[in-house]
């Protein structure tokens, strides 16, 4: 499923306005360079500063709602609502948070400045994060950031935490072996022949592009997108999240057919790191059934449904817990 994703990973949807949910949001923009990024504000109704949780969402054209106009099957599209609703269930907990559309994505379209895919790298997506990270950290508004990244988000979560000021962060749902790995296991589950792509991989992860790439495979692996795939590859999640030096939070759900067990438990592995397996949950987040057709005509296309309720009681607390622990540490330097 993964494979399916990145294959739209950097198609640029038609631009949309900024979301405007709920009484409590307000919309949010990043200056960079070369246009806005489009975000969503929730603010708790309390007064004083909140913790705020940046969502970093996952891979493909998926907006800051956690939907995506890319096909998961014959009449369907990607339709969670899961930012959105994870970002409602903060708020009624005192907590703020921010959601935006990545660069080339919905409303952040024409952050593009004018340049083709062939010109995203992994660490665009990385340094923009960082980018909100900063903003957040220096608004008074905000009294801790915790950074919540789901997916491929989780990976540019952790990444970006090591460019800017963070105080916590959540891996929901993220791969913990590099990506060209995952994409291999996950073609080879497909039944495509392993000697159809794994020298296309071989040679993306050693940094060498591929001219030809076999009929059907050129979505996925097309000249414009391997050099996004090779900053990409570049990454080992599991290392990555050992660098991080405060206590991070590792969601995995029994029911994901994109990110499998092994990989939350390789990303727990970290020092810092605690493993949270919730059962019954989804790669989006939600309650259910194990199957992929199951999942593809529910979860993954009914925003009506609510996320999995033991992965917002866990978020909730990690966000609150990591705010004591900050103050608490700031307290003793003073």
């Amino acid at each position: 499923m993964i494979a399916l994703i990145v294959a739209a990973a950097l198609a640029t949807s038609v631009p949309a306005a900024p979301i405007i949910d709920s009484t409590m949001s307000q919309p949010i923009t990043l200056t960079t360079p070369t246009g806005e990024l489009f975000g969503t504000l929730v603010l708790p109704p309390s007064p004083g500063a909140h913790p705020v949780v940046l969502i970093i969402a996952g891979s493909g054209p998926t907006d800051r709602d956690g939907n995506s106009p890319a096909p998961i099957a014959p009449g369907k599209t990607l339709s969670t609502d899961s930012y959105k609703l994870l970002a409602t269930a903060l708020a009624a907990h005192g907590i703020a948070s921010v959601r935006y559309d990545k660069r080339g994505i919905a409303a952040s379209a024409k952050a593009m400045g004018g340049a083709d895919e062939s010109s995203l790298r992994f660490d665009t997506g990385v340094d923009d994060a960082a980018a909100w990270l900063r903003m957040l950290h220096a608004d008074r508004r905000f009294s801790k950031v915790i950074i919540a990244g789901h997916s491929e988000g989780s990976l540019v979560g952790m990444v970006a935490a090591q460019r800017a000021p963070a105080d916590g962060f959540i891996s929901l749902e993220g791969a913990g072996r590099p990506a060209a790995d995952v994409i291999r296991e996950q073609l080879v589950a497909r039944g495509v022949p392993l000697a159809m792509f794994a020298p296309i991989l071989d040679s993306l992860s050693a940094r060498k592009t591929v001219e030809k790439v076999p009929a059907g495979l050129e979505a996925l692996f097309r000249p414009s997108v391997q050099p996004y795939l090779i900053s990409w590859f570049h990454y080992d999640p599991a290392a990555e999240i050992a660098k991080l030096r405060y206590h991070v939070l590792v969601v995995q759900g029994t029911n994901d057919i994109q990110v499998s067990a092994e990989d939350a438990k390789k990303l727990a592995a970290a020092p810092n790191a605690t493993l949270l397996t919730l059962n019954g949950m989804t790669h989006v987040l939600k309650v259910g059934p194990p199957d992929p057709a199951g999942q593809i005509a529910g979860v993954y296309s009914d925003p009506a449904l609510p996320l999995d309720p033991q992965l917002v009681t866990a978020a909730v607390n990690y966000v609150h817990d990591s705010a004591r622990s900050a103050s608490a540490a700031a307290s003793r330097t003073r």
